[in-house]
């Protein structure tokens, strides 16, 4: 039954079907043909994976996305990662990074990040003497730290499919989103330096005091948020809503950019963002349903424990496995189903489960900016006004990079969960 899905699947995919669309005719078909379950049975089971407290805070993060990218924000983050890395040797390439790491802790959307972020790191780079194709490949691989980076919208979502805390599991990911970030620098340092461009400026602490000053408020989003979630003063849906409301104050009252007239518009987009996760969200409870039915979760586990015992060779297969699958696939529509077969068994042999939640955030995160589905990718060429083919070859050698430092992340779990234990909290 599981097989049949999965063809199904594919040929509606190749037939230019919506993936969710897509995914629940098979599941449906599949349902039907080798079961007797009612139909009513199967509505009422798409209604309860919508039905979750922690799936409103992904509309909620969207939103907060929303109003950050609307409400003069980037400009105000760019103008401190600059005033902040900026004189360090291949500073213009670090300010791209820098910018990410910050915008990624308040909007949680690597999309935001190029849509707010991307025109501006693009253009400084290459007004600093950085080919473009480099400046777009950079910019396109720090992207991902917003997805990466808590709040992170992903991790969020990972975390509901898992049953796993939230809270944990977006500190846990800080960490591995800086170790990322830091692995981009080295990477830019090394090539400014052999190109010759990103020479190195003098720092000017009053230029620092006034740009953070100016980034200060959209900058506490991401402290009040992980403080209070941790703390245990409200849940991580609480902490979106609030978020909305903070980002909304500071975009229209500190920054004074948003209008009120835009609030509709991003209503009505951040709506239509949501309906189509929560849509493969209910799409994917089926095809977790008939995986289930079928006991792929033990066939996998009896299928990995014949391979091998160990963790790490089990993570490194799964990596493996990720970064095919999210080639080819929505990362979300992705968790939805691989994660309800994949953790049971690799817990079951020895994985750590925020270890194992985490790498398939990160690797599936390559997926944005990979063809031929990356969404990431698409966008950048947009912003950059530059051919699929110019994007790919310009980020070669920092996606290279990303895929590193992630492979690194597999293969040393004390650099995600070390950390958390460290603080007492795993």
């Amino acid at each position: 039954m599981s097989i049949t899905l999965l063809l199904l699947f594919l040929l509606l995919s190749a037939l230019g079907v919506p993936l969710a669309i897509g995914l629940g005719l098979a599941s449906v078909a599949s349902i039907v043909m080798f079961t007797s379950t009612p139909l009513t049975l199967l509505s009422d089971s798409m209604f309860s994976a919508m039905n979750s407290f922690l799936l409103v805070a992904v509309p909620l993060f969207l939103l907060v996305g929303q109003l950050m990218e609307r409400g003069g924000v980037a400009d105000r983050i760019f103008d401190f990662a600059n005033a902040a890395v900026g004189w360090l040797p291949g500073g213009m390439g670090h300010v791209n990074v820098a910018s990410s790491v910050v915008f990624g802790g308040i909007s949680g959307s690597s999309v935001a990040d190029i849509a707010s972020l991307g025109a501006v790191e693009i253009n400084a780079m290459v007004k600093h003497g950085y080919e473009k194709g480099y400046a777009v490949g950079m910019t396109l691989a720090t992207s991902t730290l917003s997805s990466i980076i808590p709040p992170s919208i992903l991790m969020v979502i990972a975390g509901s499919i898992a049953n796993q805390s939230i809270g944990l599991l977006l500190l846990a990911g800080l960490i591995p989103g800086l170790f990322i970030a830091a692995a981009l620098m080295v990477y830019n340092h090394f090539y400014s330096v052999r190109m010759g461009v990103g020479k190195p400026v003098r720092f000017s602490m009053p230029r620092f005091l006034r740009a953070g000053f100016r980034a200060l408020f959209p900058m506490l989003t991401p402290v009040i948020l992980m403080v209070g979630i941790l703390d245990g003063f409200f849940t991580p849906t609480e902490a979106a809503a609030i978020a909305v409301v903070y980002t909304l104050i500071v975009a229209t009252v500190v920054c004074r950019e948003l209008k009120w007239v835009d609030i509709v518009p991003m209503l009505i987009q951040t709506a239509r963002a949501s309906g189509g996760i929560l849509f493969i969200a209910a799409t994917a409870k089926l095809a977790a349903w008939v995986f289930a039915y079928d006991g792929l979760p033990a066939q996998v586990g009896n299928w990995l424990s014949s391979v091998t015992s160990s963790p790490l060779l089990i993570m490194i297969l799964i990596f493996l496995f990720l970064i095919l699958v999210g080639m080819f696939m929505d990362a979300i529509a992705a968790m939805f189903i691989l994660i309800p077969v994949l953790m049971p068994p690799a817990v079951a042999l020895g994985v750590d489960p925020i270890h194992l939640l985490v790498i398939t955030v990160i690797t599936l995160t390559l997926g944005l900016v990979t063809p031929p589905v990356g969404v990431c990718l698409f966008a950048v060429a947009k912003v950059a006004d530059m051919s699929i083919e110019d994007v790919i070859k310009g980020s070669v050698g920092p996606v290279s990079i990303l895929l590193v430092a992630i492979a690194l992340l597999v293969i040393f779990p004390s650099l995600v969960v070390g950390p958390l234990k460290l603080m007492g909290m795993y």
